[in-house]
């Protein structure tokens, strides 16, 4: 008998018996990267003052999992924004140095503001004007990206086999509340931003917030390898002082850190644009310290409550659904937008917004969509976001699938802005006005995108 179809049979026997998404050995690699930028470098796009100090280093922090049928890659940044060719660009980055494709990348940001953005559509419009440098430190981007891909590939060796999903969830006591404070005519009366001393502000209820934090974790056996939390709210405690911080998300992330050394520990932001600690949060040091104390001990607790399953290849599931989201009616004269980003007697600040619009815009008109993605894992799933996105999608994500254990990370691709829901248009408010650049129409777009990832 020939040595070569011994061989074959038994191959075939084999792969009969163990298809190849069962046979596959499930494996995850970890890496992180410190994004602290110089001195000097700009924070929040120019819209509050550049950095002039450290109060606490910033990271981007990722998971790959390898032994499906492509790696999928999983990144949290510190930075207050990444969209547009920004996103691209990381999303390829990450993508070619995972040794999969874009579309299995998820980038989503923490949102803090005492951070710097990334949006290279943006930048490359502000170039001409020579006015790039005052909203991003260009050169440092590029070099983040670069040592991001150096970073992903030198972690690929470290690979280490899973074979446990953990999931727990905990109440978190007076962090989240809801920034649109409406008025019995139905119109938003106040807008609780992140801080305040405003009594009514104050006094006002929390309003609708998901006040859960849950926790998904990677186990080989019965060593735990990750842990990542999910929360929804603006980040922001003090901020626009030229303090770089991860802010109270980051210092809690920390307080873990410390805790579970062992542990590689990562946090995503949930669908938080219309919430924020305003309620209860002053912006003061000691604030800051209250606000990071109490996420650390939903953290803690919804740790302490993991229970553990068996997780195979064949539990896990990629879906991508590009969306086109409309754009708001502003935005579709672009020679409005082209005029004010030319005009050099007008604010600084108005013509990096005529970018921001101006980027966001040309993407849509020439049909780029923006990806939503959802990744199953066993009877959990994890569900990516674009935009600074309500509360709502969130929530209304969790009805829709009421058997699974929903993780929503918000703050995908941020081209978009903030993403409202229909009726929030015509109730007013910040975050319905020039931030938002997707029509109410999007609403009805994006459930049944959500819909179709869930299903």
């Amino acid at each position: 008998m020939r040595p070569g179809f011994l061989l074959t049979v038994c191959t075939v026997v084999l792969s009969f018996f163990c298809p190849a998404s069962e046979a596959q050995e499930l494996r995850l690699v970890t890496f992180q990267l410190d994004v602290t930028p110089p001195i000097g470098s700009p924070l929040c796009e120019g819209f509050i003052p550049p950095a002039s100090k450290i109060d606490d280093p910033l990271s981007a922090r990722g998971i790959i999992i390898l032994g499906v049928e492509q790696p999928i890659v999983l990144c949290a940044v510190d930075f207050v924004g990444i969209g547009n060719g920004g996103y691209d660009a990381w999303k390829e980055a990450l993508a070619s140095a995972a040794e999969t494709i874009p579309s299995r990348v998820a980038v989503h940001v923490l949102h803090q503001h005492d951070a710097p953005a990334c949006d290279l559509s943006e930048a490359e419009l502000l170039a001409p004007y020579g006015i790039e440098s005052k909203a991003f430190d260009v050169p440092f981007l590029r070099d983040v990206l670069k040592r991001l891909k150096l970073t992903v590939k030198a972690a690929l060796p470290s690979a280490r086999p899973f074979t446990h999903l953990g999931t727990g969830q905990a109440t978190v006591d007076r962090v989240a509340s809801n920034r649109r404070i409406l008025g019995e005519d139905g119109k938003v009366k106040i807008v609780r931003y992140s801080s305040t001393v405003d009594p009514e502000a104050i006094a006002a209820p929390e309003g609708v917030i998901d006040p859960q934090l849950k926790l998904l974790s990677f186990w080989n056996g019965d060593t735990p390898l990750v842990s990542i939390t999910y929360y929804a709210t603006h980040p922001q405690s003090h901020y626009g002082k030229g303090a770089v911080s991860a802010d109270f998300v980051g210092l809690a992330r920390a307080v873990r850190d410390r805790a579970e050394p062992k542990l590689f520990h990562m946090h995503f932001n949930g669908a938080g644009g219309n919430l924020a600690a305003g309620k209860y949060n002053n912006g003061s040091q000691e604030a800051r310290i209250e606000l990071t104390e109490r996420l650390a001990a939903g953290m803690e607790q919804a740790w302490t409550s993991t229970t553990r399953v068996p997780v195979a290849a064949n539990d896990i599931e990629w879906r991508v659904e590009p969306v086109t989201l409309p754009l708001r009616e502003p935005l579709q004269n672009l020679a409005a937008l082209e005029d004010m980003l030319k005009n050099d007697k007008a604010h600084l600040l108005e013509r990096i917004r005529a970018a921001k619009d101006l980027a966001y815009a040309k993407r849509v008109l020439a049909k780029q969509t923006i990806e939503l993605s959802s990744l199953r894992l066993g009877q959990a799933v994890i569900l990516n976001l674009p935009g600074e996105i309500f509360v709502e999608y969130q929530l209304a994500a969790q009805k829709m699938r009421p058997d699974r254990f929903i993780c929503t990370a918000g703050y995908g691709d941020c081209g978009p802005g903030y993403i409202g829901t229909a009726i929030a248009y015509s109730e007013g408010g910040y975050e319905t006005s020039w931030v938002s650049r997707t029509a109410p129409e999007s609403e009805e777009i994006l459930l049944a995108a959500i819909a179709r990832l869930l299903k």
